[in-house]
């Protein structure tokens, strides 16, 4: 363990959640996945640019994910934001970090709202599983 975060934020933040983590990039996550719902038809059979539904929803989402990579990229460039490793990139982060995040967005907005909440509340047990091992139980080996 390198005590290392793959990003941090080096300077100032409203509210530093954990390491790399400040209030701001929670909420651009929480408002992100809304916006993104804005660019779909209500009707999950209406065509999205063109193209049947199920592959105009992987072109928002692509498309989407590209876009916060390259704003990421300017963000890296200032002091406010730094990626630590040399591996943690723009491509990596567009693979492991929004493409998943933009497809989930794009793709759980149809879904019937028992399946959201359950979707949701699974991820928030993943975050409280990986805060009780990276917080409590690797702080103490």
């Amino acid at each position: 363990l390198t005590g290392h975060a793959l990003w941090t934020i080096p300077t100032g933040t409203a509210f530093l959640i954990l390491i790399g983590v400040g209030i701001e990039l929670s909420l651009m996550f929480s408002i992100a996945g809304l916006a993104v719902s804005r660019l779909l038809p209500d009707d999950p059979e209406e065509d999205i640019m063109g193209l049947p539904n199920k592959y105009g929803r992987i072109g928002v989402a692509l498309g989407n994910a590209a876009l916060a990579s390259i704003i990421e990229i300017f963000l890296v460039m200032t002091p406010a934001f730094v990626w630590v490793w040399p591996y943690w990139n723009a491509l990596t982060v567009f693979v492991f970090v929004y493409i998943p995040f933009f497809f989930a967005a794009v793709y759980a907005y149809y879904w019937d709202p028992k399946k959201q909440k359950l979707f949701i509340g699974s991820l928030a047990l993943v975050n409280v599983i990986l805060l009780i091992i990276f917080v409590g139980i690797l702080r103490i080996i």
